[in-house]
Parts: structure tokens; C-alpha cells; sequence
């Protein structure tokens, strides 16, 4: 279903695909989290912290929790002592990758 037979019929974006959409991947960070995890996946929490740079820990650990909870990023974390947990993608977040692919190459056409 594309945007065409939502024309005239929109009371609330959020109650569009398209809003949906927006709802899972929206904000600042988590599109780059989705891209540094496709990139680099598995991920460990201090290492996705460092390639990112400018986000604080506590918006990184809420950013994370926010894509675990929709099913797009995957938690491991192993027993050991110091802690270690690993983030990864999942079947369904895999399925987004296209459409970050697509706005890359939106970028490369069209950034000055």
C-alpha cells in the first residue's frame, strides 16, 4: 500500500504506514545505529558509543531499548565478569536495509 491510496484520507500521520515507519526508525540516532550495526554487526555497547561519538550513554542505552522493544536490534549478553553484551540486527530490521541504502545514495546525488 502506497502513499496514492492514503490521498484525502489521512486524519493522523501515525495512523499510516508510513507513521508506523516513522515511529520505529524516527529521532537522531537510531537510523544511525541501524547503519553502524549493518555495517559492523555484532556490536558491542562502548564500541557503538565510540563510532558514534556525540551521543551520551544514557541516549544510547534509551535509543537501544527503544529498537529492541520494536524488534529491529537484538541483545546478547554473556555471563562473565566484566559484563559483555553485544547488539546485532534482526530478520525484520534486515529488512529495512534497503531503504537506508536508498537514502545513502540519495545522499551521494544530491550533497553539495
Amino acid at each position: 500500500m502506497g502513499m496514492a491510496e492514503y490521498k484525502g484520507k489521512v486524519k493522523t500521520i501515525q495512523d499510516t504506514p508510513f507513521g508506523y515507519t516513522l515511529s520505529v526508525i524516527g529521532g537522531k540516532w537510531k537510523m544511525v545505529i541501524m547503519y553502524l550495526l549493518a555495517e559492523n554487526q555484532p556490536v558491542r555497547f562502548n564500541d557503538l558509543k565510540r563510532q558514534i561519538g556525540s551521543i551520551t550513554y544514557k541516549m544510547l542505552s534509551a535509543q537501544l531499548k527503544e529498537l529492541e522493544a520494536d524488534g529491529l536490534v537484538r541483545r546478547k549478553e554473556y555471563p562473565q565478569v566484566p559484563p559483555k553484551v553485544e547488539y546485532s540486527l534482526t530478520d525484520k530490521a534486515e529488512t529495512l536495509l534497503p531503504v537506508l541504502e536508498q537514502l545513502c545514495e540519495w545522499g551521494v546525488k544530491n550533497q553539495p
